[in-house]
């Protein structure tokens, strides 16, 4: 059993992570390299002339194929990380609810991944650019661990909590990390086009979600594959 779930969670991994990996190639890295300009002062974002200089438009992936292939290599390992604590959480489901994992529930299971590590953190917290300033590292990163495992828990106990107490408490557990807030400065001054940074925050989330509803997809089948 324990060599299926770590096998389920390896090609499952590889395979969303490739195709996460790839849909990041052709969507975001593209907005990251032009955020990247505006960081070093290469484009500005005012009138000039006439124009702006962000009618350039998002630049060409470029030759630095080497950075790109770093990138691609860590979304694949990435999303083997998040493969194996979805097929560990599906098999201590399974063993202590009876829950039965298919296909079509791992899509279910994919979706809870992606609202408690991307969506939920993303409210306080999105995607940002390249030189955007924000509030000291520290303090997000607690923030962000404590909104996942806070929302991690919460989705478990509305999916398997028995009776309203639950129910409800899993909903705090979920709204607490939110009404808390996340740290922030106390006023704006990016240097990106806001435009920018909504299409890459955009962006990023939706791929986010791509990635984790086909692993979700991917580790119950290769566990409900494993079995037969």
């Amino acid at each position: 059993m324990t060599k299926n779930l770590l096998s389920s969670a390896v090609f499952a991994g590889l395979m969303a992570g490739l195709i996460s990996a790839l849909l990041q190639l052709v969507f975001v890295i593209p907005l990251l390299l032009e955020g990247e300009l505006y960081e070093t002062g290469a484009r500005v974002h005012f009138l000039v002339d006439g124009m702006t200089q962000s009618d350039k438009g998002a630049p060409p992936l470029g030759d630095d194929w080497g950075r790109h292939i770093v990138t691609m290599a860590f979304n694949i390992v990435t999303f083997t990380g998040y493969g194996l604590l979805l097929v560990a959480a599906m098999g201590f489901a399974r063993e202590r609810t009876g829950t039965q994992i298919t296909p079509a529930n791992g899509l279910i299971w994919g979706l809870g991944g992606f609202i408690a590590v991307q969506l939920a953190p993303a409210v306080g917290l999105p995607p940002e650019l390249p030189g955007t300033p924000a509030a000291e590292m520290a303090s997000r990163q607690i923030w962000w661990i404590g909104t996942v495992l806070a929302t991690a828990a919460g989705l478990s106990l509305i999916a398997f909590g028995r009776g309203l107490a639950l129910h409800a408490l899993g909903l705090v557990l979920i709204l607490a990390p939110q009404f808390l807030g996340a740290p922030h400065l106390a006023t704006y001054f990016g240097v990106g086009p806001p435009e920018l940074s909504a299409a890459f925050a955009t962006a990023s989330l939706g791929i986010a979600a791509v990635g984790w509803t086909v692993l979700g997809y991917l580790c119950a089948y290769f566990l409900a594959r494993g079995e037969n």
